[in-house]
């Protein structure tokens, strides 16, 4: 697999993860082959997380799917040297724990610093339900709040910030 055609490999896997799903496959690690497991390893993937993009597919997209993951291989790649990571994180902030009076938001922080580091436990999913109905409400791509996640650098402040302008934002258009 070359660098120039990942984006499609992981398009054919998210397409083959969705088939065996609707098919009734509930176990992530019957879904792909070891080369394939070894592909999504090289690009800072899961079989977990495309089994979770299977199950939500009604919801989220292959597109969707393939940006979050294309921030995670960014990050993967340039901030972690392809270094995988040996810690999970588990424990988060309530769901109704606040952060500039957006609820929600703490949690997301830490989930979004664990998916970039590849931290984030199988049995947990970066942009489930309770995410995509946060990023619906403040216009926020998943992809997007990854990367400005990296870019705040752990200044909670600065995303705060940006939450804050998408909410402006969406509020103007209205």
């Amino acid at each position: 697999m070359t660098n120039y055609s990942w984006a499609e490999r992981h398009q054919q896997l998210y397409q083959k993860s969705v088939l065996q799903y609707e098919a009734g496959g509930r176990d992530a690690a019957s879904f792909f082959s070891t080369e394939e497991v070894e592909f999504l390893r090289s690009i800072g993937a899961t079989a977990m997380e495309l089994y979770d993009y299977a199950e939500d597919a009604s919801e989220l997209s292959c597109d969707t799917a393939l940006l979050i993951t294309s921030a995670r291989r960014d990050y993967f790649l340039s901030v972690l040297g392809g270094q995988h990571s040996a810690t999970m994180v588990r424990e988060f902030p309530a769901r109704d724990a606040e952060l500039g009076g957006i609820a929600w938001l703490p949690r997301l922080i830490v989930k979004a610093h664990a998916r970039l580091r590849g931290e984030l436990a199988p049995e947990l999913m970066y942009c489930c339900g309770g995410d995509r109905k946060f990023f619906k409400e403040y216009d926020i791509h998943p992809a997007d709040f990854l990367r400005v996640v990296w870019a705040a650098d752990g200044d909670h402040a600065k995303i705060l910030d940006y939450v804050n302008s998408r909410r402006q934002a969406k509020t103007s258009a209205a």
